[in-house]
């Protein structure tokens, strides 16, 4: 990547010059420039003049979108069983805002803040899980109802509205371990009380996908929509489910959520072929799903490129979308005033494969590469991740990921 300093005094602090702008939810698009000042975007214009920047960044050739929002993810490293790093992984993949959902509850917040929102270069944000506990291990933590403490979790959202943006609860088999559909229906008093939306994962019952499905609400978001465990959006004949369709018409919003148990191919395709695309494409990044078949967000947003959709689609549903159902209308955007928050990719040309959880096969021919992530008009610097904790191991299906999506 070309970068010149300027002389002379400097209207702007970098220009991004020569790119492909694309941020559809703003409506900009184009070969433009993108000008920089005080960590804010000042212009995006055709040919802004070099001599006004105090530096000048080449993007010829490139894609240059809004930062990534990741609506999905674990960034809680060495508190809980799943956390990574952000800053590092922010460096290589154009993410800059971070929504950790449930890595922290109520007894687990306060460090979070401290260490993880207030220490990291990139933005980061929370839901706060129902369970006190949070993420510690790997799961259960639903399976003792005394952790759902609704007053106590109301109370530290309270307290911290300006980084917790909602509630997220776990249910599945394993999460919640004999209590049923309880948690879920605590989780839905909390978030109605201090007016926040709710996350709900699935993956395999006990409960069922009906009995989630009746405690969601517009604005809510259900994460894993692409699953193929049995509590799966779709019938065994491919259909959507009616009672999902309806609730997804009403503004429930469909993210898919990754990471390592949590996309089928068999479930997007029939969802795609029904005009249902994700409403959000988040990466569920975490110790394991970093090891692949997951990897990052560029990987991520380059498998629903090979099934069909546009870049322009797919780079709304990793920036203005997520940033709408986190209530930050002002991330995810280029709009001049907008936080300088800026991802730039290759979008390169070959022949991949590419793999769901179960290590179903898709060929494609496009992939997103991030080049460069800017953070308040700050290049983030590389730096090295933290080595894997050692119960971080892939399940064994997963272990033999091509190299050469191993980037």
């Amino acid at each position: 990547m070309a970068e010149r300093t300027t002389n002379g005094a400097a209207r702007y602090d970098t220009i991004i010059a020569g790119g492909e702008v694309l941020d559809p939810g703003a409506g900009i698009g184009g070969r433009l420039d993108v000008a920089i000042k005080d960590g804010r975007v000042a212009a995006v214009e055709p040919a802004i003049d070099p001599s006004s920047a105090g530096q000048v960044i080449d993007a010829g050739g490139q894609i240059v979108a809004p930062g990534l929002v990741d609506l999905h993810t674990h960034i809680y490293w060495g508190v809980t069983y799943w956390g990574i790093e952000p800053d590092p992984v922010a460096a290589r993949s154009g993410v800059t805002t971070w929504l950790d959902v449930g890595s922290a509850g109520a007894y687990s917040f306060p460090g979070f803040r401290r260490y993880v929102a207030e220490a990291s270069r990139i933005r980061a944000y929370c839901l706060l899980n129902l369970s006190a506990i949070g993420l510690v291990a790997p799961t259960y933590e639903l399976a003792n109802i005394d952790y759902c403490d609704v007053d106590l979790a109301a109370q530290i959202v309270e307290a911290n509205r300006d980084i917790i943006l909602g509630i997220k609860a776990r249910i599945d088999r394993q999460t919640t371990r004999g209590t049923g559909i309880r948690p879920l229906e605590l989780a839905r008093e909390l978030a109605d009380r201090v007016g926040l939306p709710l996350m709900v994962h699935i993956g395999n019952g006990p409960p069922t996908i009906g009995e989630v499905a009746a405690l969601l609400r517009p604005g809510d978001i259900l994460t894993h929509c692409f699953t193929g465990g049995d509590m799966r959006v779709v019938e065994p004949d491919g259909r959507v489910r009616a009672d999902i369709r309806a609730l997804h018409e009403r503004g429930l919003i469909l993210d898919i959520g990754h990471g390592t148990g949590s996309f089928s191919y068999a479930t997007a395709e029939a969802m795609l072929a029904q005009g249902i695309p994700p409403d959000v494409i988040s990466s569920d990044i975490h110790q394991l799903s970093v090891q692949g078949p997951m990897f990052d967000m560029p990987t991520t947003l380059s498998k629903f490129l090979n099934l069909g959709m546009s870049l322009p689609d797919v780079i709304e549903r990793a920036t203005n979308r997520p940033a709408a159902a986190m209530r930050r209308p002002d991330l995810g955007t280029l709009r001049p005033g907008s936080p300088a928050d800026l991802a730039l990719f290759r979008l390169e040309e070959g022949a991949y494969t590419f793999h769901d959880v179960q290590m179903a096969a898709r060929r494609g021919t496009r992939r997103l590469v991030s080049t460069l992530t800017l953070v308040d008009g700050a290049p983030l610097p590389q730096l090295p991740e933290r080595e894997r904790a050692p119960w971080a191991i892939l399940p064994e299906h997963q272990r033999d990921v091509p190299a050469e999506m191993a980037r």
